[in-house]
């Protein structure tokens, strides 16, 4: 409303000034008239006459004219009406400034509030923020070029194959420099051995020590573990999740940078020269909470949620703490990626969920009778699969069904390195867990949640449970 009134003020204002009466200051003016007068007499006195006389010119005052034109110029009347008519004047010139003065103020306001209307606008908020986040993006986009922190596995510079997840960003590294941290990929320098490749330690600057996977060949498998292993890892940060810390690529060759987990493998410590011995009841218990955890993380917090598809002894590897990290995600898929019927069958044969292999369902409970199977590793001491002449194999889960239900054979097929060091109640809930896990029917098998809150209550505070340790009761002397 008020912006109409200025609006209105503008048009029509200028036209109401400009139609006041115009006064001319000199028609009619007294003065003037007394001049004209005096001209008129004096041209009258100086025609020429035709008949000489000697008598006086009259005087100016003597006219009748310049007497009436005496009278009126100055009466008290004209004089008032003079100065009247100068005063008009003024106010007329004074109104027409201020009225500029007024038109030039209400015309800068009106453009400060335009101004200040479209700067508040929405519409202008949002065209800064457009260009605000086109801006930053940009500059992050080039951020990330030059300091090589492009996720496409197989290009070393920018690329729309970037992950949008920020966390646990990996960046590519230098072929030549893990080469020579390697020691130009030395025998002496390998932890273990792959489906595709080996694994190698490595130094780098600072005395820094981390683990180098090699991956040779080019084939469509290969490259489809490389660049999914990349792509997953880069996106967790999790303590029971092998931090991926870096990838390079070289022609056909692919490395893959972890941290360096000093112990190995699960598998190492429970069948190579040590047979278990560094593993103690409650660090079992320990490293299967470990493990659960890990899991759980993969099937409850990642968005989509996360199959593993080939969870076992060898892929668990431990820290100089013995604390347990999930690895090798070469394998896994993300619920919900790709169609489950078209999926290649893969895994490890002893860990391999029976629905799966048979029919090739796949599903988070697939993760479970792993982890049950790797539970009754721990338990027992043994391989999931055991050959027992040219052409046959023992399975684990069968062998131990029937005798992991029979309490009083239960602790006599238990690893004998940790045989009779536990409660035996806690023996009998484990046993529990382990068959629950590798029932064949998947809806009978727990989600993982369920197993992770069945094993924290055994697993002592100290080693992050929550048992609390009875302290053997002595005797007062």
């Amino acid at each position: 409303m008020k912006l109409l009134l200025v609006l209105v003020i503008l048009l029509y204002g200028p036209t109401w000034i400009f139609h006041l009466p115009e006064v001319d200051a000199r028609r009619n003016h007294p003065l003037s008239r007394l001049a004209l007068a005096r001209k008129v007499d004096l041209l009258s006195a100086s025609v020429p006459h035709h008949k000489k006389s000697h008598a006086p010119l009259p005087s100016p005052e003597a006219s009748p004219t310049f007497a009436v034109l005496q009278s009126t110029a100055l009466s008290p009347g004209s004089q008032v009406e003079e100065h009247h008519k100068m005063d008009t004047n003024e106010i007329l010139i004074i109104v027409l400034i201020v009225s500029f003065a007024v038109v030039g103020a209400i015309t800068v306001s009106l453009l400060y509030l335009w101004f200040c209307h479209r700067k508040t606008s929405p519409k202008s908020h949002q065209n800064e923020e457009l260009t605000s986040s086109k801006s930053h993006r940009k500059q992050e986009f080039s951020s990330d070029c030059i300091s090589g922190l492009s996720l496409a596995p197989l290009v070393g510079n920018c690329s729309s194959k970037r992950m949008s997840y920020k966390k646990g960003v990996v960046g590519f590294m230098d072929y030549k420099l893990l080469e020579t941290a390697t020691k130009n990929f030395h025998e002496s320098n390998i932890l273990g051995k792959g489906g595709f490749g080996c694994i190698y330690e490595a130094r780098l600057d600072d005395n820094f020590h981390v683990a180098v996977k090699r991956l040779v060949g080019g084939s469509q498998d290969a490259i489809t573990e490389f660049e999914t292993e990349v792509n997953l890892l880069s996106q967790m940060k999790h303590p029971n999740i092998i931090s991926l810390l870096g990838y390079s690529t070289h022609e056909e060759t692919r490395l893959l940078v972890y941290e360096l987990m000093e112990n190995g493998s699960l598998e190492t410590q429970l069948y190579g020269l040590s047979r278990g011995s560094a593993l103690s009841w409650h660090r079992r218990l320990k490293i299967a909470l470990d493990i659960a955890r890990g899991l759980e993380y993969l099937h409850e917090h990642c968005d989509p949620l996360v199959i593993h598809r080939d969870l076992k002894s060898s892929n668990i590897l431990l820290d100089s703490n013995l604390n347990a990290k999930l690895s090798d995600f070469g394998l896994a898929i993300t619920d919900g990626s790709q169609s489950k019927k078209n999926i290649k069958l893969s895994g490890t044969f002893g860990y391999v969920a029976p629905e799966y292999f048979l029919d090739g369902k796949l599903s988070d409970k697939s993760d479970v009778y792993a982890f049950g199977v790797v539970l009754l590793e721990l338990l027992l001491g043994r391989k999931p699969v055991e050959k027992q002449s040219h052409a046959q194999y023992k399975s684990i889960v069968t062998w131990a069904m029937p005798k992991l239900t029979d309490r009083s054979e239960l602790p006599t097929i238990v690893d004998p390195v940790i045989r009779d060091t536990m409660d035996l109640k806690h023996l009998y809930q484990v046993a529990a867990v382990a068959v629950l896990c590798v029932q064949p029917e998947p809806s009978y098998r727990p989600f993982i949640t369920d197993v992770l809150h069945s094993l924290i209550p055994l697993v002592p505070i100290e080693l992050g449970g929550t048992l609390r340790k009875q302290l053997p009761v002595t005797d007062n002397p």
